[in-house]
């Protein structure tokens, strides 16, 4: 290789065969000489790669197709912003220019890979010390020189390695510390003279041996562990960590532990696994109260724990836990105390213990029970935490007269159960005695009970004795020469006898008034005996409640329809219970009870309800309600009973028919059958037994049309003119109807477009209003007339066309009257379907009376209003 010192930067010529294989080494390049701290090396052909420490590489395949290939590395420091290049010059190298053998190159790699070094850690020499050599097979051919790079030679550590450049041996210059440098990786060249590579770059590994330089060291400077006393042999303790710095998975890091010594020096409480480091319980008994803790001083060796092996030693301390092994027990058995009668809340003694556990814990702590003689809870004990001490309280007052002297047995056990140690009995709650002695003193009356329930009837009369409340004198147990007094300050609902303790009532009770509506009072009564002494007791009066309102309907109007849906009627009542619900109505008025009917709904209600098909019209029903204590309220209920559909078209009042807009109720219906079928029926007679005679009466021109239907005909009829005819004249434009409502049958006659019936009568013309009883107001608004108006009218006509009949021999008269029918067979076996067969069955139509909202609907649309 020809380089140019001083034009490194510019141009570098390699000399190589005109055929280069992949993979093949070029040259190398003094990239440093160029750019000292070069962060981007790159080619400008891509059949060339360039490595960081110059190696020039082909990557392909490659022929010089002419005799001098050129091409450029580009060198980049991206922090200093600085770029050089270097021209790369191939030429194609001929014979002369090598040395004097003529033989083939031929690529070995028996010497040139040689088994890693090995240096020994802190080698004592002498150095320079020969760790390794290398060498190529092609030295055999060419002068070949031997160079390296890499870590302890140009980089950190440097100088440690260098390698000669004619025979290949790497040296050490000095001692190296595994624990830094475990290991080298070092790139060695082999080039010729002229700069040829005819090695590829051997990647070298210096592995450095280890030597126990290091001693084993514990974790931690001191180890604490806690076992409960009493445990049991082979629980685990604890566990101690050592670690060597040395060569893992080596003797010199394979560690050993032992116990050098125990503190207390007693029998050895504890075992140390020597390849794990875990402490065990040994001993079978700890007990704290004799060894609160224990030092160990522990010792770990590496090289599996021989002589020779490096070790350390390091501290444990085991403290042992408490438990309550130890019962409590009292210092005495027997305790006398005093204490004066009526006293509460008072201290009266302490008791105290004595127990081995570790005080403060709660194996140690205390806690008193009062096992014998208490069975009126006037004592208590508790514990004084600071002291643990039990003190003994008097909690509800005691009764010299009653009782002298107390005895109480008192308990003690620990706030935590207690466990029995190994090898000890059990052991029996420890107990004493305390004598109470109880000093009589002079005390005051003394209600009993102390709190006197009176209950009061509401509105009981002012002055009413409702009980009595006496106290007695504990020493003489009776009630002489005790006065009575309530104190001021509180309600004034009743009043004490002094001498007697009668209560009287001194207002009249009443659960309606502001104060008394929460219906009790609390009211404190002293009693004063001879010598000034007072004791205190509670009078609780208590507002029974009365039957004092009467019960009363809520709703008294209503309307009811043409459906007679039932009424539902509520009443209400100011009383509690049991004067209040459940009600029972009665209607007190005997006809209208056979009218209108009440059934139960719920405690509150009843429902109303019409017995059957009573007239329309306003009814003021008299109703009595009866609540649970007897109590009567009588009520008015005004019920509506009106033709109607929905309970807004009545107003108010009873339904009334206006323009053309009316109903025909079914007695309507049935009367105007009847009446029909009787006149056809005097007709026949009339007509079978009238004479020849002839009687001529002159009738308009028009009769005709008021009798005959006109409806659509599909061919010219003949036009029927008679002046026999009783001519009618129209009054209305709607049709007839018969309507029922009360007691009085009304037969509406409306036919025609807007005449009045009229009568030929006399050769003037008379209106069936006219003939209306009263000569009043007529009917011709409403088309409305009834049955005595309608026969007043219509009998004169009737017994004018019999006369008629009678007289005219050739009975022209009755040819429109009697009418002949062919013979069409027996009678039918079924009965009459006629109305009149179904007159007496008012119940057979009541199903019109509850028809559902549809088909009230329908019935509303099929009548023209």
């Amino acid at each position: 290789v020809l380089s140019l010192c001083c034009e490194a930067c510019k141009k570098v010529i390699f000399h190589v065969p005109s055929e280069l294989e992949a993979d093949t080494l070029v040259g190398r390049v003094d990239l440093k000489e160029c750019l000292q701290s070069a962060e981007f090396i790159s080619s400008s052909d891509g059949n060339f790669k360039v490595l960081e420490d110059g190696s020039v590489y082909t990557t392909s395949a490659l022929s010089l197709s002419t005799e001098k290939k050129t091409f450029t590395i580009l060198l980049k420091d991206i922090q200093e912003q600085v770029q050089k290049k270097i021209h790369v010059s191939l030429v194609e190298e001929t014979p002369k220019t090598r040395q004097a053998r003529d033989t083939v190159l031929k690529r070995t790699k028996r010497r040139w890979g040689p088994i890693p070094s090995v240096m020994i850690e802190n080698s004592l020499g002498p150095f320079p010390l020969q760790i390794q050599q290398v060498q190529s097979d092609t030295a055999q051919n060419y002068t070949i020189y031997y160079s390296a790079s890499g870590p302890g030679i140009d980089q950190d550590p440097k100088g440690l390695f260098y390698i000669e450049r004619e025979t290949g041996n790497i040296f050490a210059t000095r001692a190296v510390d595994r624990e830094q440098y475990p290991s080298f990786q070092i790139i060695c060249f082999a080039t010729t003279p002229d700069g040829y590579s005819p090695e590829v770059p051997l990647v070298h590994t210096i592995r450095i041996e280890d030597d126990n330089d290091n001693a084993p060291y514990f974790t931690q400077d001191l180890f604490e562990f806690c076992v409960p006393e009493n445990s049991r042999p082979g629980v685990v303790v604890g566990k101690v960590v050592a670690e060597d710095r040395d060569e893992p998975y080596t003797l010199h890091t394979t560690l050993k532990y032992r116990i050098v010594s125990q503190n207390p020096p007693i029998t050895p409480a504890f075992s140390l696994h020597g390849d794990t480091g875990v402490i065990s319980v040994l001993l079978p008994q700890l007990d704290r109260e004799l060894v609160p803790s224990y030092t160990l001083l522990v010792e770990v060796r590496d090289m599996a724990g021989q002589p020779f092996g490096l070790c350390t030693t390091g501290t444990v301390v085991i403290k042992i836990e408490d438990t309550n092994d130890n019962a409590p027990s009292f210092r005495q058995i027997q305790y006398e105390t005093r204490v004066e009668e009526n006293r509460v809340s008072v201290e009266i003694l302490r008791v105290s213990v004595v127990d081995l556990d570790e005080p403060g814990s709660p194996g140690s702590g205390a806690v008193y029970e009062i096992i014998r003689g208490n069975d009126d809870q006037a004592f208590e004990i508790t514990t004084d935490k600071n002291t643990n001490e039990g003190i003994l309280c008097v909690v509800k007052g005691l009764d010299y007269e009653t009782a002298k002297q107390r005895v109480l047995v008192i308990g003690v056990n620990n706030e935590a159960p207690y466990l029995l140690a190994p090898h000890s009995q059990q052991l029996s709650q420890s107990t004493c005695s305390v004598t109470v002695h109880v000093l009589d003193v002079d005390e005051g009356p003394v209600f009993k009970p102390c709190l006197l329930r009176l209950d009061v009837k509401e509105c009981e009369d002012i002055g009413t004795a409702i009980g009595r409340y006496v106290a007695e004198d504990p020493e003489t147990g009776n009630s002489e020469g005790i006065r009575y007094r309530i104190p001021p300050g509180q309600c004034n609902w009743v009043n004490i006898d002094d001498k007697s303790g009668e209560v009287r009532t001194v207002r009249v009770l009443d659960r309606d008034i502001g104060e008394m509506r929460r219906g009790q009072c609390n009211i404190t009564v002293l009693a004063i005996d001879r010598n000034g002494k007072t004791g205190t007791g509670t009078i609780q009066v208590c507002i029974v409640p009365g039957n004092k309102n009467f019960p009363r309907i809520t709703q008294t109007d209503y309307i009811m329809c043409r459906d007679r849906k039932p009424i539902c009627l509520t009443a209400q009542d100011g009383d509690e219970a049991p004067y209040s619900a459940p009600f029972v109505y009665r209607i007190t008025d005997r006809n209208l009870a056979s009218m209108w009917k009440l059934t139960p709904h719920d405690d509150n209600s009843w429902y109303l309800s019409p017995k059957g098909d009573i007239p329309y019209g306003i009814y003021e029903i008299p109703v009595s309600v009866i609540d649970n204590g007897g109590k009567i309220g009588e009520n008015t209920v005004r019920v509506n009973l009106c033709d109607c559909v929905t309970p807004t078209e009545c107003d108010g009042r009873t339904r009334q028919l206006s323009g053309g807009n009316v109903t025909l109720g079914l007695w309507a219906i049935l009367a105007m059958i009847l009446g029909s079928l009787l006149l056809l029926l005097i007709l026949i007679t009339i007509c079978g037994c009238c004479g020849t005679g002839v009687m001529h009466r002159q009738v308009t021109d028009d009769c005709a049309n008021h009798n005959l239907i006109i409806s659509n005909t599909e061919a010219p009829g003949e036009e029927v003119m008679d002046h026999n005819i009783i001519p009618l004249q129209n009054t209305c434009d709607q049709g007839g109807y018969g309507v029922k409502t009360g007691e009085q049958q009304t037969f509406e006659m409306v036919k025609g477009r807007g005449h009045t019936l009229e009568s030929v009568k006399g050769g003037g013309h008379q209106t069936l209003g006219s003939v209306k009883e009263g000569g009043g107001q007529t009917m011709m608004d409403t088309c409305r007339y009834s049955y005595s108006e309608w026969h007043n009218f219509t009998h004169p006509r009737l017994g004018e066309k019999v006369h008629l009949c009678r007289q005219d021999e050739e009975q022209k008269h009755s040819e429109d009257y009697l009418l002949s029918y062919n013979y069409e067979g027996k009678g039918s076996l079924a009965g009459s379907v006629g109305c009149c067969s179904d007159q007496h069955e008012e119940e057979a139509l009541d199903f019109l009376d509850q028809l559902e909202p549809k088909f009230r609907t329908l019935a509303e649309t099929c009548i023209k209003r």
